[in-house]
Parts: structure tokens; sequence; C-alpha cells
């Protein structure tokens, strides 16, 4: 069986489920949580328009609610991605 190569960015995987992507490793102390809020139809791709970015705590010890550590919220996927990639690399610099 070969071996499925993982979709990454800046070097950290992402993952998709439905309308939210996650940015970074689980086994890191933060992840990047992105979820496409808006979108439109252009020929026959859906654009994202409005993005949520939120950066997370992975602790399962932490309730849901206060593993927010950052939020924002961009127009479009690129602008959305460009911050969760400074944020992400910032926090897991700094643990």
């Amino acid at each position: 069986m070969a071996n499925a190569k993982t979709l990454e960015y800046k070097g950290y995987p992402l993952r998709r489920k439905g309308n939210i992507i996650y940015f970074g490793n689980m086994s890191d102390k933060y992840i990047i949580m992105l979820q496409i809020m808006d979108s439109e139809d252009f020929q026959d791709l859906s654009l994202s328009k409005k993005v949520s970015v939120q950066l997370q705590l992975t602790d399962p010890e932490v309730k849901s609610r206060d593993r927010v550590v950052k939020k924002t919220e961009k127009e479009g996927l690129y602008n959305a991605m460009d911050v969760a990639a400074v944020w992400l690399t910032r926090a897991l610099t700094t643990e």
C-alpha cells in the first residue's frame, strides 16, 4: 500500500472536515481552527468569502470554551491562512 502524502502549508499539516479546516499537529500545544462562514459559487467552484480563525489549546483537560486563545475573521481563505501561519508559529516558538 502506498503512503498517502498529507497536505501541508508552511510545514504544518492540514485536515478538513466539512467547512472546518484544522491547521497544525494535534500533538503540539496549539492548533488553528479555520471555519468557513460564508462562500460563493464561481463557475464550478465554491470560494470562501468569510473565514473565522481561532488559535486553540489542544489540552483535553481544558474546557472547550476556554481553549480559544485568539480569534479573528478574515475575508478569503488566503488571508485567513496567512494569519493562521503567523499565529501558530509564534505560539509554538514561545512555549
